[in-house]
């Protein structure tokens, strides 16, 4: 288990979209670990919950096939490759001063304008596909603007989902028994215990030196709509209270697109490049954690209650008004800090529009963008152009 996940963890680039594909290609397709129907209800079951769509799936695979050690195998080997470089870049940042660090980082931040423009966009698209979904979107940016932080993001999650059970109401899908349940509803319902109490919990624990863990948890537990949708809620709780500078923020977003794995393994680089400890390695791997938990006990409590689940068409509702709000999150990010922090002359704006263009124009590999907009930000650096 360890090793095929390992694998992926090497080569998955593209984001959570991809790495299903990758995933379906090496687990269902070659080694047969599981059928078609299994595949596509455990894809389903984590694109409806919170989380990290594409490490859940993995870790859910690793759950079936070899119990709670394949599960943890398959989620470590996956996620470790990413995290490591991550945590190693920003041991490095400190010394990436003067002109072309300088450079290389405000490259990194135009990478970032681009990928989140990419998502809003791409979302947009599949999660507000008509007038109902469109306007709770775009409430959702009115409270995340007026209502900066977590509570604001809360808060639009929470009555988009309120919209969802009066606006989004469809056809539901239908239950299956495909998905195979290692996981009796005992355990599924301790799990969701756990995820809630940690949730309430934490915060009352922050003073006493668990607000790094916290503030990592807190964020995993409230992405819905795809990994992008971490990038608003990680700002809030890391760059808001002043723990990491707007710059290095999105330089380290930046490059978390040039690494294969999962999009969350960027807490890794947060929690390394904090200027108090606990920080470097150990404060990585802190961050890692606590950004991964809620997902995949989410994952564990749903497990035995998805046949049903699924079928209810309120759920599936407040779920579609949910997923609008997120996108109206992400498009408020956009602008602040994103945009705000990147673009300042006209050539930012132009650099950043070519990496847009080739993203979903062209459908260039997010690693290529981040590599050829920090050679042009290192050689603008040298030239004195900043």
């Amino acid at each position: 288990m360890f090793r095929a996940f390992l694998k992926l963890g090497f080569t998955s680039f593209g984001g959570p979209i991809a790495h299903l594909g990758y995933f379906r290609d090496e687990l269902v397709i070659r080694r047969r670990w599981v059928d078609e129907a299994t595949y596509g209800d455990l894809v389903a079951l984590c694109q409806f919950l919170p989380g990290p769509a594409s490490s859940q799936v993995g870790f859910a695979l690793g759950l079936i096939r070899g119990g709670p050690l394949g599960a943890l195998a398959a989620w470590c080997a996956f996620t470790l490759p990413s995290a490591l470089l991550l945590v190693a870049f920003a041991s490095s940042a400190a010394v990436l001063e003067g002109p072309v660090g300088a450079g290389l980082l405000h490259g990194l931040k135009l990478v970032a304008v681009a990928v989140v423009a990419q998502a809003v966009w791409g979302m947009a698209r599949t999660l507000t596909p008509d007038r109902p979904r469109a306007g709770i979107a775009f409430i959702a940016v009115l409270i995340a603007v007026f209502l900066p932080g977590p509570f604001g993001q809360v808060a639009s999650i929470a009555l988009g989902a309120l919209a969802g059970l009066w606006l989004c109401r469809g056809t539901a899908l239908s239950a299956n028994a495909h998905l195979p349940v290692p996981v009796t509803r005992t355990v599924g319902l301790a799990a969701l215990l756990l995820f809630f109490a940690l949730l309430f919990a934490l915060p009352l624990l922050a003073a006493s030196g668990a607000a790094l863990f916290e503030a990592f948890y807190r964020s995993g537990a409230l992405v819905f709509g795809g990994g992008h949708v971490v990038l608003p809620l990680l700002q809030a709780s890391v760059v808001e209270p002043g723990w990491i500078d707007p710059a290095t923020f999105l330089a380290g977003y930046g490059l978390a697109q040039a690494v294969p794995g999962p999009l969350f393994t960027f807490a890794a680089y947060l929690g390394a490049a904090m200027p108090t400890a606990p920080n470097g390695l150990l404060g990585g791997m802190i961050a890692l954690a606590a950004i991964f938990l809620p997902g995949l006990l989410l994952v564990t409590a749903a497990l035995p209650f998805w046949g049903s689940l699924r079928a209810r068409p309120t759920v599936q509702a407040a779920m579609r008004g949910a997923n609008a709000a997120v996108v109206g999150i992400l498009g408020a990010a956009l602008y602040d800090p994103v945009w705000t922090s990147a673009i300042h002359l006209p050539r930012d704006f132009a650099l950043a529009l070519a990496g847009f263009v080739l993203l979903t124009a062209f459908k260039c590999p997010p690693w290529i963008i981040v590599l050829g907009s920090a050679i042009v930000g290192m050689v603008l650096g040298m030239l004195g152009a900043r």
